[in-house]
């Protein structure tokens, strides 16, 4: 993966970046989206932002390599605090888990006055993301699943506008699964969800096995999980 061919992951992410936007991709690694985004002309300019050291310094390389750097700005520092208020029209924040992107979102809030489109790409705990959509009037106008290397990821692409909207039928479900996937219900989505059930059955076993007392809540609690995965898997 370079600046001129993203993961598959990071492809889909750079399709919704809309055009003429300022882009901030926070955690942004070696600006490889970034870079790839300016170079394609999927924004106007963009800021990377990094926290650590080594992939901070390494965007910085990256920027200076590519000859963006009047287009590309490198910041360092943690979560949305790289940015001024009012300054980024999109942000995607890619490759962390669901609660970590829950975090930085609500820690940076006061930077979002300006910012049209979040771009989502939870590596785990999607539903932690849609959740904090929900209650920061963030409406979830589009989602994607993709298999890639062997692991599953889930993008969410999420504007202002009514949160509960795709939430119509279920709201709890549509939390946990995703609207936009279920509706879809892809190849992917199904093979995501029947892994989870395994994993759930395989938890169920091991406190059987382990013999121990008090444990009746836990299990109870993951057999509805499972049913409620049965339920959207049969459709």
């Amino acid at each position: 993966m370079n600046h001129e061919r993203l993961s598959m992951r990071l492809e889909r992410v750079a399709i919704h970046i809309p055009k003429g936007s300022l882009l901030a991709d926070i955690g942004s690694d070696h600006a490889y989206l970034p870079c790839y985004a300016v170079t394609n002309g999927l924004c106007e300019g963009a800021i990377a932002g990094e926290v650590v050291e080594g992939p901070y310094q390494s965007a910085r390389k990256q920027v200076a390599m590519t000859g963006l750097e009047e287009k590309i700005e490198v910041r360092k520092g943690d979560g949305l605090e790289v940015l001024n208020p009012d300054e980024a029209t999109c942000i995607t924040i890619c490759g962390m888990g669901g609660t970590l992107i829950s975090s930085i979102l609500e820690s940076g809030k006061e930077k979002l006055g300006m910012a049209k489109r979040l771009i989502l790409q939870p590596n785990v705990g999607a539903a932690n993301v849609r959740s904090w959509l929900i209650e920061n009037d963030w409406e979830l106008i589009g989602e994607e699943i993709l298999e890639e290397d062997g692991k599953i990821y889930e993008i969410l692409i999420a504007e202002k506008g009514d949160p509960l909207r795709p939430y119509r039928v279920n709201k709890q479900n549509g939390i946990m699964f995703g609207p936009h996937l279920t509706k879809e219900f892809s190849d992917t989505f199904i093979k995501k969800w029947q892994l989870e059930k395994k994993h759930l059955q395989r938890i169920i076993e091991q406190l059987d096995e382990s013999g121990r007392s008090g444990l009746e809540t836990k299990r109870n609690g993951l057999k509805s999980q499972i049913s409620v995965i049965e339920e959207v898997l049969e459709g």
